[in-house]
């Protein structure tokens, strides 16, 4: 919410980038996809770094029609973490399973399974990571991994990175993060690390207006790389990390 958002508008809306279409009551809108792509590393010489593997797509505030700025980001960066599921766990196996949820739908949702009390349904609270991994087991049955991390530069740069990277090298699909003091859910498509230190790639949701190309995303911010020490250092932050590599495979 530290940028200023931008003004309402329309679009069509073709899940999955290759011509199925998604209506939310009278708006079809066009979600973007792999918003990431071909945006400049921000280390040069010996780094390391890890990136999402597969495609996604990008939920932001108002994509579908409901104007949730304020409280909407966690859904939404939920809603992007399910596109990853989709597109690359389901697309060829399982084509039936549902598209990403939508808010009334993840509300429904954490309702029925005992999570929240029925005044959840159709309200303006927020979702965090715990409640990220409630909903992504729900729908696709895959399970998420929560981590902790207690704040301050070594726990962020170290804790934090490795667990990213870690991550992104066996399983592949988008993060979710957030925190206390820094209550802003992000998603995280990639980290790299270098002699001065570590950054993440960020999908931010906070975003409301229409379709951008995905070059004008990035010159704005909305996906950009971040240096892990302009993290708050005295927010504690949560990590969900859908667990999607297959059973038998090495940790």
């Amino acid at each position: 919410m530290d940028k200023m958002l931008e003004a309402a508008g329309c679009g069509e809306i073709d899940w999955g980038g290759s011509g199925a279409e998604e209506e939310t009551g009278v708006k079809k809108r066009t979600l973007s996809k792999n918003v990431h792509a071909d945006l400049p590393h921000p280390l040069t010489g010996s780094v390391k770094g890890s990136l999402v593997k597969g495609d996604y797509l990008y939920y932001h505030y108002g994509c579908d029609g409901q104007d949730d700025r304020g409280w909407g980001c966690g859904y939404r960066t939920v809603e992007t973490m399910a596109s990853w599921l989709c597109l690359n766990l389901f697309a060829a196996k399982q084509p039936s399973r549902p598209p990403p949820p939508s808010i009334p739908e993840i509300q429904q949702a954490l309702v029925s399974m005992g999570d929240k009390p029925d005044s959840f349904v159709g309200s303006r609270e927020w979702i965090g990571t715990f409640e990220a991994s409630l909903v992504l087991d729900h729908f696709y049955d895959v399970p998420c991994k929560l981590v902790h991390i207690r704040g301050g530069e070594a726990q962020l740069e170290h804790v934090a990175v490795e667990e990213l990277h870690q991550h992104f090298e066996k399983h592949g699909s988008p993060v979710m993060m957030g925190g206390d003091r820094d209550n802003s859910s992000k998603g995280i498509v990639g980290v790299c690390t270098g002699d001065k230190g570590s950054y993440l790639l960020v999908v931010d949701p906070h975003y409301y207006g229409c379709q951008l190309e995905m070059s004008e995303l990035q010159r704005r911010g909305w996906v950009a790389w971040k240096r892990v020490s302009s993290l708050d250092q005295s927010s504690f932050y949560n990590l969900c990390m859908p667990q999607t590599a297959k059973k038998g495979t090495k940790d």
